[in-house]
């Protein structure tokens, strides 16, 4: 939740999944006309929707900011916890949710740079306020007088008179402090803080030596006829990289974020391929000043002595019992019921794969060698064209950058919501490849604004995002600010930027996050936006990726990016035939990952191993849950997990959690008509425009008219035994939901 009591703890988390690298520090250019030494962050920006002032933010600024904020905070909170007066909901509540207003802008600007644009002096400052905004946020929900404040409006909350949305957040507050050990005593209070503290350190340090070793351990090749089979784009990104790192006449291949690396497709030299994946695994286990297998071990006693002091058996349960999921049985239930069938699917794929190996190695009088990690996706690439007579690379020359976002993302956004979009150059921005757009909604009113920050930089946090830079509410009267971030490549200057197709779903998936952001229409900032379940937050953006490929979508924007030719239909029927392919590594690497998490988090805190023991765990926990496939390791192995070294802890099964109910909105939106307004106001109003200001499920029933059902998923991913895709079967199994279980 994004409520202000919680934002130092939010914030922490941020940063905690947005690991930051030591670089030279880089502060916004100031703009010509800044003439003033005001620190920025004490008044709301003067700017359109108070959007911040990049180019007046200095990163001597955040301390004094984080300081005056905190301090302000706390007197607001003590007015409000010794009010001589009977509590209400006027002089408590909204309080509450006005207070901390300097914190707030401080915090949501630096934990976005952090993420997006980190610097010497961000570290510094990260690792240094980490713990303190733990302690800041354990003032405030720990404090015995608040609290008895907050308990009696919740004990009399049915005789308040409040509406909906007033009665939920006296509930959710109430929820919040007592998970925040309100109700401990003075010791476990005081050892709750030590906790929070250490895990706020810890979770710093983790994130930024993560981003240090992705740095560290980018591959220089020597020569281009090392990158046989790489696309000249990857190539030119290559040199580029070489060149920024003042290694003229190499090549850089850097790293993402994930343990397979998209080079691998391409690359012919099998060598180099197995080299760029063993960096890949080797992240954060090193035996070196960054490795992350102590930190790890020491996070997840933490968090384990945490569930414990607030009289949960782990720390899975403790964070799962107020998302949608509700118990860790839950998740085990599903993931164990998907698990076997991935594995049984990336194993027939598998068999292909060295087939193909095999053929290959005769034809050149070779002996045949045994499918390796690093050899999948080249081979796998191989039996697609094969199989499907299409090449993925054939798709990039129709998906240029620009044209996908304004002619692709945009325009579905317009013929959904009525949306249009007028690119802005008069607000400054942190990175010169920002680009940054009106919004404007369909009575032409502006809506929001949205910041484009799609090139990835060794500044930059890997993967992708969005976040929110001002939130939606009608109790402060803010309208949204929001960004999304990718990380492709920057190609030389003067080049165009074409995209793989998972770059293409990828920015209509974090379009997806940006729409939930801009359409929030509640009155309380807690509510606002993606302030969601994480087991939920991830299904509108998993909805919006289908515009992808809706034909009317595809047709606008599909255009090769010198003819302006269209994509041919049969290479887009070639793309769509082969949509289940490979399906089988896909999931066994999401499931190995989040089972994973789960065995992290499922456990009391005397079995948690040391440093030592860290990887061993990894190994047996993977083949307890069936997953441990040689061929296809886990999306994310343990010591550069950031997901679930931040805000995702115990919850990365929620991407797959979500894909149930987003499959089965995908199949609602089919069945009705696809591509219109009526189509998407509804799914607006009954839920994109609701932000947490309802159950997320009862937001889904509204929707729908229906609880959710699985067959669509399985459907998608290849794991069923049914052939009839328009609706369940009518014994179908009950709905993969909290409520069933």
């Amino acid at each position: 939740m994004k409520h202000p009591l919680a934002l130092a703890l939010a914030i922490a988390l941020t940063t905690m999944a947005a690991p930051a690298v030591s670089h030279a520090a880089k502060a916004p250019a100031p703009a010509k006309s800044q003439k003033s030494n005001v620190n920025p962050f004490l008044a709301p920006s003067p700017l359109p929707l108070h959007y911040p002032q990049f180019d007046k933010i200095k990163d001597t600024d955040f301390a004094p900011a984080f300081d005056r904020g905190m301090a302000e905070q706390l007197r607001e909170i003590d007015a409000i916890a010794n009010n001589k007066a009977k509590p209400t909901f006027d002089n408590t509540i909204i309080p509450m949710e006005k207070s901390g207003q300097v914190l707030r802008r401080a915090l949501t600007v630096f934990g976005n740079l952090v993420g997006a644009d980190t610097n010497d002096a961000r570290n510094k400052l990260d690792t240094e306020y980490s713990p303190k905004l733990a302690a800041h946020n354990d003032a405030i929900f720990l404090n015995p007088k608040l609290f008895a404040r907050v308990e009696t409006l919740y004990n009399q909350r049915a005789s308040l008179g409040l509406d909906a949305q007033g009665l939920r957040l006296v509930e959710k507050y109430y929820q919040d402090f007592v998970r925040a050990g309100a109700k401990l005593t003075d010791a476990q209070k005081v050892q709750l803080k030590s906790i929070n503290a250490q895990m706020a350190k810890l979770g710093t340090q983790f994130s930024q030596n993560v981003l240090a070793e992705r740095n560290d351990l980018a591959v220089v090749v020597d020569s281009k006829a090392e990158l046989a089979g790489l696309p000249d784009e990857a190539i030119a990104a290559a040199a580029k990289a070489a060149k920024d790192r003042k290694l003229e006449g190499k090549y850089v291949i850097e790293l993402q974020n994930t343990t397979i690396q998209p080079p691998l497709t391409y690359l012919d030299n099998r060598a180099l391929r197995e080299k760029i994946f063993k960096a890949s695994i080797s992240r954060g286990s090193r035996g070196n000043k960054w490795d992350n297998t102590g930190i790890v071990s020491q996070m997840a006693k933490l968090r384990a002595e945490k569930a414990a002091l607030l009289g949960y058996p782990t720390y899975a349960a403790y964070a799962l019992e107020d998302q949608t999921a509700k118990t860790p049985e839950a998740v085990n239930d599903m993931l164990a019921k998907l698990a076997p069938p991935a594995v049984a699917n990336a194993k027939r794929e598998a068999a292909d794969l060295q087939g193909m190996i095999d053929k290959e190695q005769k034809a050149k009088g070779q002996p045949t060698f045994k499918l390796e990690p690093w050899d999948w996706a080249y081979y796998a690439e191989k039996v697609r064209q094969a199989k499907y007579n299409f090449d993925e690379s054939q798709l990039k020359p129709y998906l240029e950058l620009d044209n996908v976002q304004q002619n692709g993302v945009f325009f579905a956004a317009n013929k959904l919501y009525g949306l249009t979009f007028k690119e802005r150059k008069d607000l400054p921005v942190y990175e010169p490849d920002v680009r940054v757009f009106d919004v404007f909604d369909k009575d032409g009113k502006q809506l929001a604004i949205f910041l484009s920050d799609m090139y990835a930089r060794p500044s930059k946090n890997g993967g992708a995002w969005m976040n929110s830079y001002v939130d939606q509410s009608a109790l402060t009267g803010y309208l949204p600010v929001i960004a999304n971030h990718l990380n492709i490549p920057k190609p030389p200057e003067g080049q165009p930027t074409l995209l793989s197709w998972d770059e293409v779903t990828t920015m209509f998936h974090e379009f997806g996050h940006a729409l939930h952001g801009m359409f929030s229409n509640v009155k309380y900032p807690y509510f606002s936006g993606t302030s969601v379940p994480r087991d939920f937050v991830e299904y509108p953006s998993q909805v919006n990726e289908m515009w992808a490929d809706w034909p009317e979508v595809l047709a606008n924007y599909a255009k090769h990016y010198q003819t302006g030719a269209p994509m041919p239909k049969e290479l887009l029927d070639k793309v769509l035939a082969s949509s289940k392919f490979n399906q089988g590594f896909t999931t066994t690497e999401y499931l190995g990952a989040a089972l994973l998490d789960q065995r992290w988090h499922q456990m009391p805190a005397a079995q948690v191993p040391d440093a030592k023991g860290v990887m061993p765990f990894e190994a047996a926990a993977l083949a307890k849950d069936g997953v441990d496939f040689y061929a296809v390791p886990p999306r994310y192995r343990t010591p550069y997990f950031s997901h679930i070294m931040g805000g995702y802890a115990a919850g990365y099964y929620a991407y797959i959690w979500s894909e149930v109910l987003d499959a089965d909105s995908v199949e609602w939106f089919k069945q009705n008509g696809g591509l219109t307004r009526k189509n998407g106001d509804h799914f607006r109003d009954t839920l994109l425009s609701q932000g947490g200001s309802q159950d997320a499920m009862v937001l889904f029933r509204n929707y729908t008219g229906r609880d959710p059902w699985i067959e669509p998923l399985l459907k998608r991913r290849g794991l069923d035994t049914t052939t009839d895709d328009s609706k369940a079967p009518a014994d179908t199994t009950p709905p993969v939901t909290a409520p069933t279980k």
